[in-house]
């Protein structure tokens, strides 16, 4: 028996890593602007009732962090509108929706508690401090209204990929042609390979009784200055960089952007670990594995 499954976001990291790992018996369409906009409500309708999926899987966003907050318009366009007029076709053609989003949705007090600071629940209170954060929080919203059983909302983090732009392909080229460089060390979080995503996402779309939301990530925890070292020092392994170049930590406080960023993005993935039956890989293992795919494309 064969499956139809919708990827909305054709252009990203997540809906090329979808792609490459499509499993047997599943019948896969990636679609994107301008052949299916977000932002309007005919065209999501009509791409969605004209291929008939059973499960439709949104990976596309307004991404651009710093730009939201001088966009906000338009991030909530897409962030919120389009995750509406997604869940309204998925409705109107009886699919299940699997809508990814983001650690942004908290800010710098979801982790509080009495007993101190403790990994994000999905069921955690959100507060984001930015409008990237809460335009996907709007989006979540208008998702959990419109189908509430029949909707897999996965929240994830430092997202990276050999595909498309990211911070470990940034790193890599500025250790490249930079002297020296400074990165965040007071951010903590896990990095997420896309292809370990796509994996859980794919698992889930095969389980129609899992609903609600859920917590995705690679295993582990660190900082961005950590993560940046580890790039370093296994990009020298694999002959994906010759030298090393000094990495200087820095304080977010001495490199203000628009936007502000959580500073505390550990998510709790127990409930998605049971959902898929699946245990996340530690994040450096990951990343080691994705360097491994640059290279052999270098």
């Amino acid at each position: 028996m064969t499956m139809k499954i919708l990827i909305i976001g054709k252009t990203g990291q997540l809906a090329a890593e979808l792609a490459s790992s499509i499993p047997v018996g599943v019948i896969a369409k990636t679609m994107g602007r301008p052949e299916l906009d977000v932002s309007d409500a005919a065209s999501v309708m009509d791409a969605v009732m004209a291929f008939a999926p059973a499960v439709v899987i949104n990976a596309a966003a307004y991404t651009a962090v710093d730009v939201a907050e001088s966009d906000a318009e338009m991030a909530y366009l897409v962030n919120e509108q389009g995750a509406k007029n997604i869940a309204m076709a998925c409705l109107a053609v009886g699919a299940r929706l699997l809508h990814v989003s983001t650690d942004f949705v908290f800010g710098n007090t979801s982790a509080v508690t009495a007993n101190g600071i403790a990994p994000l629940l999905p069921e955690s209170p959100a507060d984001p401090v930015s409008v990237y954060g809460a335009s996907k929080l709007a989006g979540e919203q208008q998702i959990q209204a419109l189908l509430p059983t029949q909707s897999v909302i996965v929240r994830t983090a430092w997202v990276y990929s050999v595909y498309g732009n990211n911070f470990v392909k940034t790193m890599l080229r500025l250790m490249a042609s930079k002297p020296q460089l400074g990165v965040i060390y007071d951010q903590v979080g896990t990095p997420t390979w896309a292809k370990g995503l796509a994996t859980w996402l794919w698992v889930v779309a095969e389980k129609p009784e899992v609903a609600g939301i859920f917590h995705w990530t690679d295993a582990g925890v660190t900082s961005w200055y950590d993560f940046a070292v580890a790039i370093q020092e296994l990009a020298i392994e694999k002959g994906l960089l010759t030298d090393a170049v000094p990495i200087n930590a820095l304080p977010t406080s001495g490199y203000p952007t628009p936007a502000q960023r959580p500073s505390y993005s550990l998510l709790d993935k127990t409930t998605a670990e049971q959902a898929a039956a699946i245990t996340p890989i530690h994040w450096r293992q990951q990343l080691a594995k994705m360097l491994d795919e640059l290279a052999a494309i270098a």
